[in-house]
Protein backbone atom coordinates (compact mmCIF):
# COMPACT_ATOMS: atom_id res chain seq x y z
CA UNK A 1 0.00 0.00 0.00
CA UNK A 2 1.64 3.00 1.45
CA UNK A 3 5.46 2.05 0.31
CA UNK A 4 4.29 1.44 -3.47
CA UNK A 5 2.77 4.96 -3.31
CA UNK A 6 5.57 6.00 -1.67
CA UNK A 7 8.21 4.52 -4.15
CA UNK A 8 5.80 5.69 -7.05
CA UNK A 9 5.97 8.92 -6.21
CA UNK A 10 9.59 9.15 -5.45
CA UNK A 11 9.50 7.71 -9.06
CA UNK A 12 8.08 11.04 -10.70
CA UNK A 13 10.17 12.93 -8.55
CA UNK A 14 13.25 15.19 -10.08
CA UNK A 15 16.38 13.79 -7.93
CA UNK A 16 20.04 15.50 -7.69
CA UNK A 17 22.29 13.70 -5.90
CA UNK A 18 24.94 15.63 -3.77
CA UNK A 19 27.81 14.70 -3.91
CA UNK A 20 30.75 15.20 -0.82
CA UNK A 21 34.22 14.26 0.02
CA UNK A 22 35.15 11.39 1.97
CA UNK A 23 38.83 12.62 3.03
CA UNK A 24 39.82 13.81 6.52
CA UNK A 25 43.46 15.29 4.95
CA UNK A 26 45.10 16.78 2.63
CA UNK A 27 48.73 16.25 2.84
CA UNK A 28 48.49 16.69 6.70
CA UNK A 29 45.63 19.29 6.75
CA UNK A 30 43.08 18.46 8.15
CA UNK A 31 39.73 18.68 5.82
CA UNK A 32 37.02 17.21 4.53
CA UNK A 33 33.58 19.10 3.57
CA UNK A 34 32.56 22.88 3.19
CA UNK A 35 29.75 22.39 4.87
CA UNK A 36 28.15 25.25 3.38
CA UNK A 37 28.58 24.07 -0.23
CA UNK A 38 26.13 20.97 0.80
CA UNK A 39 23.67 22.84 2.88
CA UNK A 40 22.83 25.66 0.64
CA UNK A 41 22.03 23.73 -2.05
CA UNK A 42 20.17 20.74 -0.35
CA UNK A 43 17.27 23.03 1.33
CA UNK A 44 16.95 24.85 -2.09
CA UNK A 45 16.61 21.43 -3.97
CA UNK A 46 14.51 20.67 -0.96
CA UNK A 47 12.17 23.41 -1.59
CA UNK A 48 12.02 22.49 -5.14
CA UNK A 49 10.35 19.53 -4.01
CA UNK A 50 13.34 17.40 -4.87
CA UNK A 51 14.36 13.68 -4.17
CA UNK A 52 17.91 14.29 -2.46
CA UNK A 53 20.96 11.74 -2.32
CA UNK A 54 23.49 12.84 0.04
CA UNK A 55 26.79 10.67 -1.61
CA UNK A 56 30.37 10.22 -1.11
CA UNK A 57 33.37 7.64 -2.83
CA UNK A 58 33.70 6.32 0.68
CA UNK A 59 29.94 6.46 1.46
CA UNK A 60 29.27 6.56 5.69
CA UNK A 61 30.09 9.64 7.72
CA UNK A 62 31.69 12.74 5.64
CA UNK A 63 33.93 15.02 6.95
CA UNK A 64 33.33 18.74 8.14
CA UNK A 65 36.32 21.21 7.45
CA UNK A 66 35.61 22.62 11.04
CA UNK A 67 36.62 25.91 9.16
CA UNK A 68 33.32 26.23 7.46
CA UNK A 69 31.74 26.51 10.62
CA UNK A 70 33.82 29.85 11.57
CA UNK A 71 33.01 33.34 11.62
CA UNK A 72 31.87 34.67 8.33
CA UNK A 73 31.40 30.74 7.13
CA UNK A 74 28.96 29.56 9.06
CA UNK A 75 25.75 30.84 6.94
CA UNK A 76 22.07 30.84 8.46
CA UNK A 77 21.92 27.52 5.94
CA UNK A 78 25.04 25.94 7.40
CA UNK A 79 23.15 26.48 10.80
CA UNK A 80 20.58 25.22 9.95
CA UNK A 81 21.89 21.88 8.64
CA UNK A 82 23.66 20.74 11.30
CA UNK A 83 20.51 21.10 13.76
CA UNK A 84 18.43 19.42 10.92
CA UNK A 85 17.99 15.63 12.39
CA UNK A 86 16.98 14.57 8.85
CA UNK A 87 20.45 16.43 7.00
CA UNK A 88 22.50 15.22 9.62
CA UNK A 89 21.44 11.92 9.43
CA UNK A 90 21.88 11.78 5.53
CA UNK A 91 25.05 13.30 6.02
CA UNK A 92 26.63 10.59 8.98
CA UNK A 93 24.95 7.79 6.49
CA UNK A 94 26.07 8.81 3.17
CA UNK A 95 25.33 6.58 -0.04
CA UNK A 96 28.44 5.35 -1.57
CA UNK A 97 28.91 6.81 -5.35
CA UNK A 98 29.23 3.67 -6.97
CA UNK A 99 26.00 2.36 -5.35
CA UNK A 100 23.85 5.05 -7.36
CA UNK A 101 22.29 4.50 -10.99
CA UNK A 102 23.10 7.48 -12.60
CA UNK A 103 20.30 6.44 -15.00
CA UNK A 104 17.51 7.56 -12.62
CA UNK A 105 19.68 11.23 -11.87
CA UNK A 106 18.63 14.51 -13.00
CA UNK A 107 21.12 16.42 -11.74
CA UNK A 108 24.45 16.04 -9.85
CA UNK A 109 25.77 18.35 -7.56
CA UNK A 110 29.07 18.46 -6.59
CA UNK A 111 30.15 19.94 -3.35
CA UNK A 112 33.51 21.47 -2.42
CA UNK A 113 36.00 21.77 0.33
CA UNK A 114 39.86 20.54 -0.10
CA UNK A 115 38.97 16.96 0.42
CA UNK A 116 37.59 17.03 -2.94
CA UNK A 117 41.40 17.57 -3.81
CA UNK A 118 42.41 13.98 -2.54
CA UNK A 119 39.38 12.25 -3.39
CA UNK A 120 37.40 13.86 -6.39
CA UNK A 121 40.39 14.79 -8.72
CA UNK A 122 41.05 11.12 -10.24
CA UNK A 123 38.21 9.23 -8.97
CA UNK A 124 36.75 6.33 -11.91
CA UNK A 125 33.67 6.24 -10.41
CA UNK A 126 32.95 10.01 -9.85
CA UNK A 127 34.44 10.64 -13.71
CA UNK A 128 32.14 7.78 -14.93
CA UNK A 129 28.96 9.43 -13.11
CA UNK A 130 29.32 12.79 -14.76
CA UNK A 131 30.10 11.29 -18.37
CA UNK A 132 27.18 9.43 -18.29
CA UNK A 133 25.38 12.31 -17.00
CA UNK A 134 26.71 14.72 -19.24
CA UNK A 135 25.95 12.35 -22.49
CA UNK A 136 22.83 11.60 -21.36
CA UNK A 137 22.17 15.72 -21.24
CA UNK A 138 21.03 15.44 -17.49
CA UNK A 139 22.58 18.81 -15.36
CA UNK A 140 26.44 18.47 -13.96
CA UNK A 141 27.13 21.45 -11.66
CA UNK A 142 30.13 21.93 -9.26
CA UNK A 143 31.28 24.27 -6.97
CA UNK A 144 34.67 25.91 -5.62
CA UNK A 145 36.64 22.46 -5.31
CA UNK A 146 33.60 20.68 -6.48
CA UNK A 147 35.42 21.23 -10.38
CA UNK A 148 38.24 18.96 -9.23
CA UNK A 149 36.13 16.10 -10.33
CA UNK A 150 35.68 17.98 -14.02
CA UNK A 151 39.12 17.87 -15.45
CA UNK A 152 39.45 13.87 -15.82
CA UNK A 153 36.00 13.88 -17.86
CA UNK A 154 35.61 13.98 -21.08
CA UNK A 155 32.52 14.22 -23.61
CA UNK A 156 31.39 11.53 -25.43
CA UNK A 157 34.01 12.13 -28.41
CA UNK A 158 36.92 11.86 -26.17
CA UNK A 159 37.57 15.88 -25.67
CA UNK A 160 37.86 17.04 -22.56
CA UNK A 161 34.72 18.10 -20.97
CA UNK A 162 35.29 21.51 -19.77
CA UNK A 163 37.27 22.33 -23.10
CA UNK A 164 34.84 25.36 -25.17
CA UNK A 165 33.17 25.57 -21.88
CA UNK A 166 32.29 28.78 -20.17
CA UNK A 167 33.38 27.33 -16.57
CA UNK A 168 34.31 28.77 -13.23
CA UNK A 169 36.08 27.68 -9.98
CA UNK A 170 38.31 27.94 -6.91
CA UNK A 171 39.92 30.79 -8.26
CA UNK A 172 44.37 30.65 -7.90
CA UNK A 173 44.61 33.63 -5.86
CA UNK A 174 41.71 32.25 -3.37
CA UNK A 175 44.22 29.20 -3.08
CA UNK A 176 46.85 31.32 -2.18
CA UNK A 177 45.14 33.45 -0.30
CA UNK A 178 44.23 30.22 2.15
CA UNK A 179 48.04 29.19 1.61
CA UNK A 180 47.33 25.48 0.19
CA UNK A 181 48.60 26.13 -3.30
CA UNK A 182 51.33 23.96 -2.52
CA UNK A 183 48.99 21.20 -1.17
CA UNK A 184 46.28 21.00 -3.89
CA UNK A 185 47.11 18.51 -6.86
CA UNK A 186 46.72 21.67 -9.59
CA UNK A 187 45.38 24.92 -9.32
CA UNK A 188 41.92 24.81 -10.46
CA UNK A 189 41.89 28.19 -12.62
CA UNK A 190 45.18 27.11 -14.51
CA UNK A 191 43.97 23.71 -15.27
CA UNK A 192 40.87 24.42 -16.66
CA UNK A 193 42.34 27.29 -18.88
CA UNK A 194 45.10 24.57 -19.85
CA UNK A 195 42.53 22.40 -21.01
CA UNK A 196 40.20 24.73 -23.08
CA UNK A 197 38.01 26.25 -21.02
CA UNK A 198 36.82 29.57 -21.00
CA UNK A 199 37.42 30.08 -17.08
CA UNK A 200 35.38 33.42 -15.92
CA UNK A 201 35.53 34.63 -11.88
CA UNK A 202 34.26 36.98 -9.62
CA UNK A 203 37.04 39.35 -7.10
CA UNK A 204 38.18 36.74 -4.28
CA UNK A 205 34.84 35.49 -2.83
CA UNK A 206 32.74 37.24 -4.58
CA UNK A 207 29.76 34.58 -6.15
CA UNK A 208 30.47 33.97 -9.59
CA UNK A 209 27.90 31.42 -11.00
CA UNK A 210 28.53 30.05 -14.69
CA UNK A 211 26.31 28.37 -16.49
CA UNK A 212 27.12 26.36 -19.90
CA UNK A 213 24.25 24.48 -21.52
CA UNK A 214 23.53 21.79 -18.53
CA UNK A 215 27.49 22.50 -17.06
CA UNK A 216 26.49 24.67 -14.07
CA UNK A 217 29.74 25.58 -12.09
CA UNK A 218 30.45 27.95 -8.85
CA UNK A 219 33.80 29.66 -8.13
CA UNK A 220 34.20 29.74 -4.03
CA UNK A 221 31.64 29.31 -1.50
CA UNK A 222 29.64 32.67 -2.04
CA UNK A 223 28.31 30.75 -5.30
CA UNK A 224 26.99 27.83 -4.56
CA UNK A 225 23.10 29.33 -3.73
CA UNK A 226 23.29 30.63 -7.30
CA UNK A 227 24.68 27.55 -8.32
CA UNK A 228 21.76 25.39 -7.04
CA UNK A 229 19.40 28.17 -8.33
CA UNK A 230 20.90 27.74 -12.08
CA UNK A 231 20.37 23.97 -11.57
CA UNK A 232 16.61 24.82 -10.78
CA UNK A 233 16.18 26.49 -13.76
CA UNK A 234 17.46 24.38 -15.82
CA UNK A 235 15.42 21.63 -14.67
CA UNK A 236 12.38 23.29 -14.14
Amino acid sequence: GIENLDSSIRQTMTKVVLVATSATSLQGHDTGLWIEELAAPYYEFKKAGYEIVISSPAGGPIPIDKNSMGEGFFTDAAKQFMHDGEAVGQLCHSTKLDSIDFASVDAIFCCGGHGTCVDFHDNATLKSAIETMYAADKVVSAVCHGPMALPQCNKPDGTPLVQGKVVAAFKDSEEIAVALQDKVPFMLESKMKELGAKYESADDWNSKCCVDGNLVTGQNPQSSEACAAAVISILS
